[in-house]
């Protein structure tokens, strides 16, 4: 479930206008967030889900328990970089680490369509192990139902995950503060240009691979060493606009990106101006946002800058006190505009 916005009614739907609406194939973006402001946080409402993050916390007997669940529903199943398995387990375990916690175990469910290949299958499970085996954590109950012919689009997965969170660890939207510099962990947009390459049959000198990856590794050498982070969002539905779009409506601050220092990949670069996308807006599967200090900044660099997901991690911005919560990025010309949160998604079905 997408964490929803303060601004969630800024869109032209309004929220009366639900018990009529048919959500587009792949909804996303700001009508994700209407949804769960007018349907399911009314109807769920309570602490947990109320803390809207990544992953709920849960305080059992003194120790701190992070909990996450997503759905996978990515076509094509298989593209450069990972495939539906291993993008379930990096999904979740990511999600985990956005609190600062240890993913210890997955849950796995199994929608398949009748007549799925069992061949493609065992590669999936495949894959969904190796991933697990990578993020030390294990895949401790599952389900599976089949569903008829034309009905499933092949396989759907949906992943919940537990982890520990170390004591004194406060990772959470309500801790940034003015002041903070905004980190990211690496180029960005790569995933969902991976996948719509494939789909649009681009080619270039060599394939986009996706950014599918875990970083909660990265993450906990961040809280080991100590680094003061105030808060995580990855990058994922939306992209690194969406999450910053978040973050800035839950705390009414503005948070100002500095164009020159936004890191694109050229060949994602070029897929995106050909296809017309933003690359702020198209989805990652191993970035992250990270909110902290601006005295914390050179050290978080430093420890990112030596890990596999960090080495291109770059300071992208800052947050500013303000009248009203704002995203703007400001190009290296000196002009300024606005990262408004999208009233739908740029690519459906990449995640």
């Amino acid at each position: 479930m997408e964490t929803p916005s303060e601004l969630a009614f800024s869109c032209p739907v309004k929220k009366n206008q639900y018990d009529h609406v048919l959500l587009a194939h792949g909804g996303g973006g700001t009508l994700m967030q209407n949804l769960i402001a007018s349907v399911f946080l009314p109807a769920f409402s309570n602490p947990l889900l109320n803390q809207q993050h990544d992953a709920a916390v849960i305080d059992l007997g003194g120790t701190q328990v992070a909990f996450t669940t997503d759905s996978y529903v990515v076509q094509p199943l298989f593209f450069p970089g990972g495939d539906i398995g291993s993008l379930a387990v990096h999904g979740t375990v990511n999600d985990l680490a956005m609190s600062g916690a240890k993913p210890l175990a997955l849950s796995l469910g199994l929608i398949l369509e009748e007549g799925f290949p069992i061949a493609e299958l065992k590669r999936i499970t495949a894959s969904i192990q190796a991933a697990a085996s990578r993020c030390g954590v294990v895949i401790a109950t599952g389900d599976t139902k089949v569903v008829n012919k034309g009905k499933g689009d092949g396989v759907y997965i949906n992943t919940s995950g537990i982890g520990i969170v170390p004591e004194g660890v406060l990772i959470h939207p309500r801790q940034v503060q003015p002041g903070d510099v905004v980190l990211v962990n690496g180029d960005i947009g790569r995933h969902g240009m991976a996948i719509m390459a494939v789909r649009e049959g681009l080619e270039f000198e060599s394939a986009i691979e996706s950014d599918s990856a875990p970083v909660s590794d990265l993450v906990g050498q961040l809280l080991a060493a100590p680094v003061a982070i105030h808060c995580l969002r990855d990058c994922t539905r939306g992209g690194v606009a969406a999450s910053l779009n978040e973050i800035a409506a839950s705390r009414r601050l503005q948070i100002e990106l500095m164009e020159e220092s936004i890191p694109v990949r050229p060949d994602v670069e070029a897929a995106c101006e050909i296809l017309g996308f933003d690359p702020l807006y198209v989805a990652n599967e191993g970035r992250f946002v990270a909110f902290l200090p601006e005295k914390e900044a050179d050290k978080a660099l430093a420890i990112l800058h030596a890990h596999p997901q960090g080495q291109g991690a770059r300071v992208i911005g800052v947050v500013r006190d303000a009248s009203q919560p704002l995203v703007t990025m400001q190009s290296a010309l000196g002009s300024t505009r606005i990262l408004d949160q999208l009233s739908g998604e740029q690519l459906p079905r990449i995640c």
